[in-house]
């Protein structure tokens, strides 16, 4: 899935590329993905799967002002006060370029590093534009989400609502991390991960943090020092900053709105290399172990429990 350095790049990309443009018609062959929030009665209705002609009308026309991040979310501000949240889930990318349809199919025109990588080819929404270029979302497993509404009841929704505070905001501080990590009595790798708690930190992101930070990643987050703590601070800067200027990681899916892999997977410090030596060059071997469902990468050596 996505994590935090993925999402703000294509939230950057989509600010250079899609910003001020118009949004002229819509294309989809998987309404699933589609949702309407609307109020009916003074109470708020999501529509899942609506008609298209029906989303086409409600978005059709609106100009899109600014594209921010929440989290692991995408908001697309639009004209008249609306906006579409869009979560891109396991597999989904936002694609800027231009497909041919004609077939019932979306298949790509342009740009050449979009129609040469097989993984931009599952294209199930296109957002047309008023320069006649495209706005794409490719997801090969489908259980990627947008939302379009007005932008206050969107923001109400539980999904934006509930979310914890952003770790590279810079008004959270270090005691503002302190004060929540060491009052949860989870494994702090769970912790990390948990949106509720820090909003946009994944599997692979996670992993190299706490190796970075010589944190075991089941050290319950409670028992962890104030010096651990300022590590992991620390190292969760470095790392998503990294990433970000890296352009992300495409160990699977992937890719940037040009369709172009990330370069992070090529510096990856611990996160999949189960088996390999320890870049501490400490005797460790990485070691994989289940925790919650996920996999947690770390050396037994330089982050002992």
């Amino acid at each position: 899935m996505p994590e935090l350095p993925e999402v703000q790049i294509i939230v950057d990309d989509l600010n250079k590329k899609v910003s001020g443009k118009k949004i002229t018609g819509v294309w989809s062959d998987w309404r699933k993905i589609l949702n309407l929030l609307e109020k009916k009665g003074g109470a708020l209705k999501l529509i899942k799967k609506p008609d298209l002609g029906e989303f086409e009308e409600a978005i059709k026309g609106k100009k899109i002002i600014r594209v921010n991040r929440r989290g692991k979310n995408i908001l697309i501000q639009l004209s008249g006060g609306s906006m579409m949240l869009v979560h891109q889930k396991m597999t989904g990318h936002f694609l800027v370029g231009e497909w041919n349809t004609a077939s019932g199919k979306a298949v790509a025109t342009k740009p050449k590093s979009i129609v040469s990588d097989p993984y931009n080819r599952f294209v199930h929404v296109i957002f047309y534009l008023n320069d006649k270029s495209m706005l794409a979302l490719s997801d090969l497993r489908k259980f990627a989400k947008i939302i379009f509404g007005n932008k206050k009841d969107l923001e109400d929704l539980p999904e934006l609502k509930e979310l914890g505070p952003e770790p590279l905001d810079k008004n959270f501080k270090f005691k503002d991390f302190k004060d929540i990590i060491s009052s949860k009595t989870g494994k702090i790798k769970q912790v990390l991960m948990d949106q509720k708690v820090i909003s946009g930190i994944g599997n692979i992101y996670s992993d190299d943090i706490l190796w970075l930070a010589k944190i075991n990643p089941f050290m319950p987050a409670n028992k962890i020092s104030n010096n651990g703590l300022k590590e992991i601070f620390k190292a969760t800067l470095i790392i998503l900053k990294k990433a970000i200027k890296l352009r992300g990681s495409s160990i699977s899916d992937f890719r940037d709105t040009a369709g172009k892999r990330g370069g992070y997977d090529k510096v990856i410090l611990v996160y999949g290399r189960e088996g390999e030596k320890c870049l501490r060059n400490d005797g460790g071997i990485i070691v994989r172990k289940k925790i919650g469902g996920r996999s947690a990468h770390f050396c037994p050596v330089c982050q002992k429990l």
